[in-house]
């Protein structure tokens, strides 16, 4: 037990997520009705398609089972993908706290004259979640952050299928947010915006920390 212990005490970092529910749920309950409405033109020609909740939904094994793996195989991996999502998220937070936002662009599901499963996942999704605190879009922000470790990996590059398929269920879950209409296009690309931004603070940084040990190591060697 205590070699497990030892083997996988890099999971402390995880222990993020409890500050992170504790500050996302008291801006849910504090941002209700007074907050900026997030509306771009684009958000006109993009319509309601309860189909994408299939890819919505999968956003949460995506992030779990990406997270899961690089914390089971690879430590360097874990952390530089915790340190994208968990830094970003708080960035998120940041923002959420100091310009409380949301949106109006839920379509009234009593209205839509079709009835199936799909729509009735949405009406629950709609009634538990809450149309505030959305930009910029973790939902967006984190299937980048997993999608960029996944291409980053080393070990799975013998998996030629994986990249593509993690590409795609990447863009299908960031179009879901909006077909859905649980996000705005501009929170998107508020998103999209502050994975570059992560990218080159995470992966770059430790690029560039890598090199200099290398020159190090190249410059003691001819001593």
């Amino acid at each position: 037990m205590k070699q497990l212990v030892l083997k996988y005490k890099h999971g402390w970092v995880l222990s993020y997520f409890f500050i992170y529910i504790i500050w996302f749920f008291a801006l849910e309950k504090s941002v209700t009705t007074d907050y900026a409405s997030v509306h771009i033109w684009l958000d006109d020609y993009i319509p309601f398609n309860e189909w994408f909740v299939i890819p919505y939904f999968l956003w949460f094994g995506f992030i779990f089972a990406t997270v899961a793996y690089f914390f089971l195989t690879s430590k360097e991996d874990f952390y530089k993908i915790t340190a994208f999502l968990f830094i970003g998220m708080t960035i998120c937070l940041i923002i959420y706290t100091i310009w409380p936002n949301g949106q109006d662009l839920r379509p009234d599901l009593s209205k839509i004259n079709r009835d199936n499963i799909f729509i009735r996942i949405v009406k629950i999704l709609y009634g538990t979640d809450t149309s505030t605190n959305v930009c910029p879009s973790i939902h967006v922000f984190n299937s980048i952050g997993a999608n960029i470790a996944i291409h980053r990996s080393e070990a799975l590059k013998k998996y030629k299928w994986l990249r593509p398929v993690s590409t795609l269920l990447t863009i299908l879950i960031s179009l879901s947010t909006m077909f859905l209409k649980q996000h705005s296009a501009f929170d998107a690309i508020a998103a999209i915006a502050l994975s570059i931004v992560m990218y080159f603070l995470v992966y770059g940084w430790s690029e560039s920390k890598q090199s200099e040990k290398v020159k190090e190591k190249k410059v003691f060697a001819q001593y």
